[in-house]
């Protein structure tokens, strides 16, 4: 089925749920590197979703409530997000689809609160996995 292309400034959506951490997201932005363009904008192709990173963003987790920080990326695209037959120079269009798997990559990790004259306790893990949806300004364009 034909969904809507994606474009340089549309925007990666990633759910504050990941796994048994709440993160605060913000939202990524894509550069498109396709050879075309909607609306005088780049279109995004296969490999132009990897390039979205988005660091500095804030988590807690029911044990850890003191926050930490670290960096959300999109790990694979849902298998409607990547055209099967429209391509721009030779790579597969990106479209606005249902979901992606997204990753959080801890750079500071949350802390348990101290319990007497211990100190806080770090979150040993390392990474933790989520989803997220794509925003899109082209509401004219679609592809397959």
């Amino acid at each position: 089925m034909a969904d809507f292309i994606l474009t340089t400034g549309d925007q990666a959506s990633f759910t504050p749920t990941f796994g048994a951490a709440t993160v605060v997201p913000v939202l990524g932005i894509l550069a498109g590197t396709g050879k075309g363009t909607i609306n005088k904008k780049q279109i995004c192709v296969d490999g132009d979703e990897k390039k979205v990173i988005v660091s500095g963003c804030a988590y807690m987790t029911p044990v850890y409530s003191i926050p930490g920080v670290g960096t959300l990326t999109i790990d694979s695209l849902g298998g409607n997000q990547k055209a099967k037959k429209t391509k721009s120079g030779g790579k597969p269009v990106l479209l606005k689809g249902s979901t992606f798997k997204a990753k959080f990559q801890v750079m500071v990790p949350a802390m348990q609160p101290p319990k007497g004259p211990t100190p806080p306790i770090p979150d040993s893990t390392p990474q933790y996995s989520g989803n997220g949806t794509f925003m899109t300004t082209n509401m004219r364009v679609k592809a397959t």
